[in-house]
């Protein structure tokens, strides 16, 4: 069967909001379905994904579930929730993967050392072989190092989403991680992988 190149996204701060939980003092991914929102510009980012002829997948440590801030049903739900505002928005997703492990788990049946978890490569080689991407031509964008390394890890070019001159590119370096590219935002991110791709495929 003929391959794809495909974009693979990092859910939470990419693709849709992260969230101040107030009780617990911290910033993390949404934990119900209300808290759930589409970031500015994701669904047209996604669309040029279609239209260029890469298959849009998600690949997300979502460790909220081993940690006990959610249920696997309410990840269901908030799962549903950016499917149809993403499909509103004119655009689709051809595959969503997510480690639900952390080795801090305090729910026995997550608590474990695993290859899919970020920056493991396992999420993108498990969509590789079953949505048959051919991960040399494709793309890893994220918003953390675990993003860029896991991307790395599987043969992807990999764009950052943050700045070139903030501190967290001064961490970056200091751990030899580097992004191919940096983009400002996922619709930044796209743009510049459509014209990678298009370039490409020219020379194919």
């Amino acid at each position: 069967m003929r391959t794809r190149g495909a974009a693979f996204f990092d859910r939470d701060g990419v693709i849709n909001e992260i969230v101040y939980h107030r009780d617990i003092g911290i910033v993390d991914s949404p934990f119900t379905a209300g808290q759930f929102r589409l970031l500015p510009g994701a669904p047209r980012a996604l669309r040029k994904v279609n239209r260029i002829g890469l298959l849009a997948v998600v690949v997300s440590n979502q460790p909220g579930v081993a940690k006990g801030h959610f249920t696997r049903a309410m990840l269901s739900k908030m799962t549903e929730k950016m499917r149809r505002a993403i499909e509103r928005g004119g655009a689709r997703l051809d595959g969503i993967y997510y480690c639900l492990h952390h080795p801090q788990a305090v729910r026995a049946l997550y608590k474990k050392r695993c290859s899919c978890r970020k920056p493991g490569a396992g999420l993108l080689r498990q969509a590789a072989r079953e949505l048959h991407i051919d991960l040399a031509h494709s793309f890893m964008v994220g918003d953390s190092i675990t993003d860029i390394q896991a991307g790395k890890r599987a043969g992807c070019r990999t764009i950052l989403i943050g700045s070139s001159k903030c501190d967290f590119c001064k961490f970056l370096q200091e751990k030899k991680v580097r992004p191919d590219f940096i983009a400002s935002d996922i619709l930044d991110a796209v743009k510049k992988m459509e014209k990678l791709y298009l370039d490409a495929d020219e020379r194919r």
